[in-house]
C-alpha cells in the first residue's frame, strides 16, 4: 500500500504539471491497419476453448480465485463505495434510439394508502448509451460462440449453455482503474485514437501497479467528459477504445474481464474487415466479459482522494435465463 500510495503521486503530479489538453492528441501513435490473417493468428494465441473444462460456462472469471476475493476484500480502507454506472435515459437520443420506457401509476388502498408501482421496458441495452455486461454469448466468430458452441445454440427464448444466467454468484475481485487520457496528457480522448499494450505498461510503470491474473481492467477515454464538454457525437463506427491486439496482453495476464466509459473496441477497429474485433477475440477467443459505456469519471475522482487506483470491484447481472448480457450497476469500494 505504501508502495502504491507513493507512486500515485508520480501519476497525479504528471497529470498536473504535464501538458493536460482539452483536445486528444494526434493519432501518430496509432497502430496500422491489421490484416485479418494477423488478426487470426491472435485468435488462436489467447484460445481459451477447454482450458477450464466443465467450469468453462463462465469463462476468464475461473481466473478470480477465492484467494483473490479475499485479498480484495481486505484492500477496502476508506469504506467508500463508488457507482461506475451511466444513468439509463428516458429520452431518445443520438447514441440511445431504444430509450428505457417508464411509466409509473399511483394506486389508493382503502383512501389512507397509496401505492406507486411501475410499468419498465428495456427494449436493447446493448449498444451506445447504457452500461451494461456483454456476456459470452453475445457474439460469435467464423460461426462459433466461446467453446465451439453454434449458431443452433441461439434460440429466440434465450441461449441454451452460453447465458448469463451461468454467473449466478456475480463478480468479486479486485478493480485496476487506468485513465488513459490523463495517461496521453488530454482530458479525453478524441474518437478513433487507439489505447495500445504499450500505454498499458506505461502507465504501470508510472504508478507502480501491476495489473495482475483475476482482476477486472477499466480503462476511462473520457468519454462523458467529452460529451459534457462538445456534446454527443455518434458513437457508432467513431469512439476511442483499446486496439484488438490488445487482447494478447490481457490474455498473458491472466485479465478476468475489461470495462471502458466507450465500448471497449477502438473505432475504426484497425482490424481490416471487422467492426468491433476485441468483442470476438474476448468474448468468443477468450471467454472475458465486456462492460461497455461505464462512467468513470467519479471512480477517478475518488481515486485521486483515496491516492490509489485500485479498489474492490463488485458487479452482478440481473438472473435473466439464457441472456447474452445484462443492464448492471458495478460498484468500486476503496
Amino acid at each position: 500500500m505504501a508502495c502504491q500510495r507513493a507512486t500515485f503521486w508520480v501519476l497525479a503530479a504528471w497529470i498536473v504539471v504535464g501538458p493536460v489538453s482539452s483536445s486528444a492528441q494526434t493519432v501518430d501513435s496509432t497502430p496500422r491497419v491489421t490484416s485479418r490473417q494477423e488478426y487470426d493468428h491472435w485468435f488462436e494465441q489467447v484460445k481459451n476453448w477447454g482450458r477450464w473444462g466443465t467450469s468453462s460456462a463462465i469463462g476468464t472469471l475461473n481466473l478470480i480465485t477465492p484467494a483473490k476475493r479475499q485479498r480484495a476484500a481486505a484492500s477496502v480502507v476508506a469504506g467508500v463505495s463508488v457507482s461506475l454506472a451511466h444513468e439509463f435515459v428516458t429520452d431518445s437520443s443520438l447514441n440511445n434510439p431504444s430509450p428505457l420506457k417508464l411509466r409509473t401509476h399511483t394506486e389508493t388502498d382503502s383512501g389512507d394508502v397509496t401505492w406507486a408501482y411501475e410499468d419498465l421496458a428495456i427494449d436493447a441495452f446493448h449498444g451506445y448509451a447504457n452500461s451494461h455486461m456483454d456476456w459470452l454469448s453475445h457474439t460469435m466468430y467464423r460461426g462459433a460462440l466461446f467453446g465451439g458452441l453454434g449458431i443452433d445454440d441461439i434460440r429466440p427464448g434465450g441461449v441454451n449453455q452460453r447465458g448469463v444466467h451461468s454467473l449466478t454468484n456475480g463478480i468479486v475481485t479486485r478493480g485496476v482503474l487506468v485513465d488513459a487520457a490523463a495517461l496521453k496528457g488530454v482530458s479525453d480522448l478524441a474518437p478513433g485514437v487507439a489505447i495500445t499494450a504499450t500505454d498499458l505498461a506505461t502507465w504501470e510503470k508510472q504508478t507502480g501497479v501491476r495489473i495482475e491474473a483475476g482482476d477486472v481492467l477499466l480503462v476511462r477515454t473520457g468519454r462523458w467528459a467529452r460529451e459534457q464538454r462538445l456534446g454527443p457525437w455518434k458513437m457508432e463506427g467513431s469512439a476511442p477504445g483499446l486496439h484488438a491486439s490488445v487482447a494478447v496482453w490481457l490474455h498473458d495476464r491472466g485479465v478476468a474481464a475489461i470495462g471502458s466509459d466507450a465500448v471497449n473496441d477502438v473505432m475504426p477497429s484497425l482490424v481490416a474487415g471487422m467492426y468491433n474485433p476485441l468483442h470476438q477475440l474476448a468474448l468468443v477467443a477468450m471467454g472475458m466479459p465486456l462492460f461497455d459505456n461505464l462512467d468513470l469519471e467519479a471512480a477517478v475522482q475518488e481515486a485521486h482522494t483515496q491516492r490509489r487506483w485500485t479498489f474492490l470491484f463488485v458487479a452482478a447481472p440481473l438472473r435473466i435465463k439464457g441472456g447474452t448480457g445484462s443492464p448492471l450497476n458495478p460498484l468500486a469500494v476503496f
